[in-house]
């Protein structure tokens, strides 16, 4: 029997009052003196029909009880009662009939309905809406100028030279595949930094960027406790979720100048000083999420300075290494400057945008430790934290990375793949903005448009703002005005400017 179902069962007695402890969900009493057959036969048809009234009235309202089963059949049940409830009995009685009812409650009645998910739940929404002019801009996806779904020619390529080969789909260790584990460390350091030629990196392949933020959320909750991270606000909708579920304590720091639409450097310096020190400082290691603005070479440094000062840790997330100007090495370029001032450091990477695979949950977690010593105590640590979790990462994805990195040609091709897919963006961007100059009389400045990076543009309209885009316009975007560009083509971008006009001036 379901948990949230009631079933019931009758039986009927002409002794005085006798309880049927045979039926385990209806027990029905009646008076003794029935006076005929056939009138007792009316009596169990009527019976039946009560009972059945009895079972919705309890089915109503068992939600409200909160007894535990165990206490609930400590109980008993008494008959012939004008009135009696327990957390799964409910009787009533009619005059000389009376009948309880069993009902079961389920075990998760504390258990309330979870939010939708503040970027996913775009999505849903978006699939509900059947308006043709619609527009998804919500989930950081690439799209083709025709807005459909993109895997990229040079994935295909992989997979095929996996099914030529005839691979298996054997468990992988903890850590990962070895070979996606030292490509994608090269990616992100070079492939001649002396810290991998020292040993001083601890990486593991992780469940993409999410998945490798929460492992390092574990390995901080275990080794550091009390320390806190510190997140830029805005940030991308998961990061306080990631560290709240791992119960790690955090704060913001200012990042974003609504009066600029631009980053408060100032602002940022300042609240990373504040930290106590030893504290994690988490940072977008390019095309900053959500709002597209990232520090320039000079700010960088500055930042480095601050945090080594204050002995804080820098924790990179780079989710769009080569996908925001379409260079491998530039959008590493702020790793790269800290890792060679000889700090120890986390760095999350994702496959998800630069390579399109969105669905092979393929990352890394990487530690930048002082001594090859170092570096071997905290991948196993990571690896200790990782089988409890997950047990050990997927397959698939760490071949695809590994075949394309290890095959010059593939590679090559890659590296072309991700340049046409910035570029496109990057046009988008420019359609945007220059509609939006066109279009907008009012003489607002819409140039921090093309100041900012990778595939999110962060527009500057507020909640209500963002409401009547999907709700008058059908463009659908997170509620703090993220829009994913990379879900925008070029024959799009003036109605979207017009919904952009329409909602910052005529939506307070």
């Amino acid at each position: 029997m379901s948990i949230l179902s009631s079933t019931i069962s009758s039986n009927y007695s002409t002794q005085p009052h006798s309880t049927q402890k045979h039926n385990r969900n209806l027990y029905i009493s009646v008076d003794s003196n029935a006076a005929s057959h056939s009138r007792a036969h009316r009596r169990q048809f009527l019976l039946f029909q009560m009972a059945s009234t009895m079972l919705s009235l309890a089915s109503a309202s068992a939600s409200a009880s909160s007894l535990s089963m165990h206490d609930t059949l400590k109980g008993k049940v008494k008959l012939g009662s004008n009135s009696l409830s327990t957390g799964f009995v409910k009787t009533k009685s009619f005059g000389r009939v009376s009948m309880s009812v069993a009902v079961n409650v389920s075990r998760f009645e504390g258990i309330t309905m979870a939010p939708p998910d503040p970027i996913l739940g775009v999505s849903e929404a978006f699939r509900a809406d059947t308006n043709d002019m619609k527009l998804n801009l919500g989930v950081g996806a690439y799209r083709t100028e025709e807005l459909q779904p993109y895997v990229l020619d040079v994935v295909k390529k992989a997979e095929n030279l996996m099914l030529q080969r005839g691979e298996n789909k054997e468990y992988l260790p903890i850590e990962g595949l070895a070979a996606f584990n030292k490509a994608t460390a090269e990616l992100l350091f070079g492939a001649d930094n002396p810290l991998l030629k020292e040993q001083r990196v601890a990486t593991v392949q992780g469940l993409s960027g999410t998945g490798s933020l929460r492992l390092a959320a574990a390995l901080i909750e275990r080794y550091f406790p009390g320390a806190k991270v510190l997140i830029s606000s805005p940030t991308w909708g998961n990061h306080k979720n990631i560290f709240n579920d791992a119960r790690v304590p955090w704060s913001e720091y200012r990042y974003y100048d609504p009066k600029t639409v631009g980053l408060d450097f100032e602002g940022m310096i300042a609240d990373i000083k504040d930290a106590p020190e030893g504290s994690f400082i988490l940072l977008h290691g390019c095309a900053h999420n959500p709002t597209g603005i990232d520090p320039t070479p000079d700010q960088w440094e500055k930042i480095a300075d601050v945090i080594q000062e204050k002995n804080h840790i820098p924790f990179f997330d780079v989710a769009y290494q080569g996908f925001a100007s379409g260079s491998l090495d530039t959008d590493a370029a702020s790793v790269r400057l800290f890792a060679a001032r000889g700090m120890e450091l986390f760095v999350a990477q994702s496959y998800s945008k630069n390579l399109g695979l969105y669905a092979e949950r393929i990352g890394a977690m990487n530690v930048v430790c002082s001594s090859t010593d170092a570096a071997v105590r905290v991948k196993s640590q990571l690896k200790r934290l990782a089988r409890p979790m997950y047990s050990n990462p997927p397959i698939h994805g760490a071949k695809i990375v590994a075949n394309v990195v290890g095959d010059p040609t593939l590679f090559n091709e890659w590296k072309a793949e991700m340049e046409m897919m910035a570029g496109r963006i990057k046009n988008v961007r420019q359609k945007l903005f220059d509609s939006l100059s066109a279009k907008d009389k009012s003489g607002k400045d819409w140039s921090f448009i093309l100041k900012q990076i990778g595939m999110f543009s962060f527009t500057g309209l507020n909640k209500a703002q963002s409401e009547n885009m999907t709700n008058k316009w059908h463009v659908y975007l997170t509620k703090d005005g993220r829009i994913s560009l990379a879900g925008l083509s070029l024959a799009k971008c003036e109605y979207l400017a017009d919904a952009i006009i329409d909602s910052y001036h005529n939506v307070s």
